[in-house]
């Protein structure tokens, strides 16, 4: 299977005849690589179908599949049934990639000895409700240390800890497959990528990351979306990822953190709320003492869950995140400008 395909993209669409046009256009700019593009529509009523068959009467490599609409874990998971491809990778259809960017994740692959899974960093796309579009590094540039050579979760987890970026890499096939990686089938989104980043990075046996950005990410309509999560549907969230950790047996302290910190930033936007008591059976899972050492996450926050989950530990002293604070600010600075800067800083206000 895949001895033809080298990559299998697949593109999940449910009304975005806004954007699918330029994501197409920009798959079809990769040509060195055997590529197949499978373009599935869920049931979409607007205009996309159109679009997409346009596309696929033009570029051979283009197969599109119109479906009723499951939501956006059903509809990968069809994609990953009919790719392929040696490697699959997943473009949403409001984003693009950067011209010859399949190809180059290839060529690394190849170069690597075909990892599990190549990652890379990506464009945070920027409008703020503007025609003005923004550039920024995405949150894991110049944060990796061991870039362009094989490794494993255990030796970066910060991989693990901030934005699932799913999209922002290849996966091998044949590793999907043996482990049985797919995505969660819920209605519509459903933050079904949380579980399906710690799947693949726990499971797999070698990662190959990169700070060359190849694709661009939408941030401000992914903002919106975030902005109206509920709590429960960050607790069940976070609860399945803790579940693959805990199905794949993994105990390293680094990788059980990184999930602490990502289930904090959750809590984060609920603390003192009415929804707050939700989060406690998710504090009881976490380790009271790799909690208590986390300080990248406000320490009133920290406190909290340690209440919630019925500990007597505490945050370490706010001096170490407010260092953290200004470190954040001093890359903000380095890597992305003092644009990115005033950006971020308006963001925190508004929090």
């Amino acid at each position: 299977m895949g001895s033809n395909v080298d990559l299998s993209v697949i593109v999940p669409c449910y009304n975005t005849e806004r954007f699918v046009d330029q994501a197409l256009g920009s798959v079809e700019q990769s040509g060195r690589c055997r590529m197949e593009v499978i373009v599935l529509d869920d049931g979409s009523t607007d205009g996309s179908l159109g679009i997409m068959r346009a596309h696929a009467a033009r570029d051979a490599r283009i197969h599109v599949v119109q479906k009723s609409n499951e939501g956006y874990g059903a509809t990968v998971n069809r994609g990953l049934d009919m790719a392929r491809g040696t490697y699959v990778a997943v473009l949403e259809p409001d984003d693009w990639i950067v011209c010859g960017g399949y190809d180059d994740l290839l060529d690394l692959a190849q170069a690597t000895g075909m990892p599990d899974v190549v990652k890379s960093s990506y464009w945070r796309i920027l409008s703020n409700g503007t025609s003005d579009v923004t550039r920024a590094h995405g949150y894991l540039y110049h944060r990796v240390k061991t870039a362009g050579v094989p490794m494993r979760l255990e030796d970066e987890p910060q991989l693990i800890q901030y934005h699932p970026s799913i999209w922002s890499g290849i996966y091998r096939a044949d590793f999907l497959r043996e482990h049985g990686i797919r995505m969660l089938e819920v209605p519509g989104a459903g933050w079904v990528d949380n579980p399906f980043c710690v799947h693949t990075l726990a499971a797999a046996r070698s990662i190959v990351y990169t700070d060359d950005p190849f694709y661009c990410y939408r941030e401000d309509l992914a903002s919106a979306s975030s902005a109206r999560a509920s709590a429960q549907l960050m607790v069940d969230r976070w609860n399945d990822r803790e579940d693959v950790l805990d199905g794949l047996g993994v105990t390293d302290d680094g990788i059980r953190t990184a999930n602490c910190i990502v289930g904090l930033r959750f809590l984060s936007q609920h603390v003192d709320g009415e929804d707050e008591s939700l989060f406690a059976p998710m504090a009881r899972r976490m380790n009271p003492d790799l909690v208590a050492g986390v300080t990248c996450i406000a320490p009133h926050v920290v406190n909290r869950c340690l209440e919630l989950a019925g500990s007597d530990l505490r945050a370490p002293a706010s001096h170490h995140y407010k260092a953290h604070l200004a470190y954040e600010a001093w890359w903000a600075l380095v890597n992305n400008g003092p644009a990115f800067l005033a950006h971020n800083l308006m963001l925190a206000r508004g929090r």
